[in-house]
């Protein structure tokens, strides 16, 4: 079994690891933090992670996804004092920052060591997401939706509705996994605010895409770890930005074209500007050549 090198193997490699979920999320995770890590990883009991935050807004996240996450360790920690290693991951859906009516589900899972407050992080972001929600007026309405969406493989949520926005507090239905309950939470909700508001449930144990992508953010965070420091030696170093700048073919004027990525280490804070392998841009690229 391939695990981790010092310094962080001398504090990982068979170490006890709890991870802090209560929806299934050590499918995606626990088998490449045993194969990889060389961590005994068990599931925290007795955590509701919801009260860090839900995808249907009862309980609206503080902070930062790494902020939640690292609350989840930290709820995980007091709970099991065994534990020398936190694991806990945290997803953030919306829309695609460049690309109009395409929906982007960021992951990220964040590994703690209790001991000395290091920390592991791997990201992953995809457009391989059901990410979608409706207001309906009737069922036919919402079980179309819902068949769009992969129901019931992928879970949906229902929930009333108030001046047109989603009003959990009127009426909320995550429990739903048969056209059956579905069409009863659906009729439930429209006699009792006259629309139904109808999303995927962002829920990993009930969304597979989701799990999916978490499972590659658990990747990223294996393949991080092998990435050492220059300067200190410690994992995690990584690419946290790219520089534009890349001269373009034709003018050599600079393009938005990234020049370099920026690699830095969380732990010393060096941080080194590795130039592309390109050394000229497309002039297409370029706002004097190509106004």
């Amino acid at each position: 079994m391939a695990v981790l090198p010092p310094p962080w193997g001398d504090l990982c490699n068979g170490a006890q690891a709890i991870l802090a979920t209560m929806h299934g999320k050590e499918r995606a995770i626990a088998p490449l933090a045993g194969r990889f890590l060389g961590l005994d990883v068990a599931v925290a009991t007795g955590l509701d992670t919801d009260a860090f935050g839900t995808f249907s807004r009862e309980i609206e996240r503080a902070g930062t996804p790494r902020d939640a996450a690292r609350a989840k360790i930290a709820a995980a920690f007091r709970l099991h004092p065994e534990a020398r290693v936190g694991i806990a991951s945290e997803g953030s859906f919306g829309p695609h920052p460049g690309l109009p009516f395409a929906a982007l589900d960021r992951e990220l899972v964040l590994l703690i060591d209790r001991a000395s407050g290091r920390e592991l992080i791997g990201h992953h972001a995809t457009m391989a997401t059901n990410f979608a929600h409706r207001t309906v007026a009737d069922i036919e309405a919402g079980l179309a939706f819902a068949a769009r969406a992969g129901f019931p493989a992928h879970g949906v949520i229902v929930m009333g509705v108030s001046d047109g926005k989603p009003a959990p507090q009127l009426g909320l239905f995550k429990a739903i996994d048969t056209e059956a309950s579905l069409s009863t939470a659906l009729g439930r909700i429209l006699a009792l605010t006259g629309e139904a508001h109808i999303e995927t449930d962002m829920r990993a144990h009930r969304n597979p895409r989701r799990m999916r992508a978490i499972r590659r953010a658990m990747l990223d965070l294996v393949r991080r770890s092998r990435s050492l420091c220059p300067i200190c030696a410690w994992p995690g170093f990584a690419i946290t930005k790219r520089a534009a700048g890349l001269p373009c073919a034709w003018c050599a004027s600079p393009t938005p074209q990234t020049r370099a990525e920026v690699w830095t280490c969380e732990g010393c804070g060096y941080t080194e500007e590795r130039p592309v392998r390109a050394a000229t841009a497309d002039p297409m690229h370029c706002e004097a050549c190509n106004p």
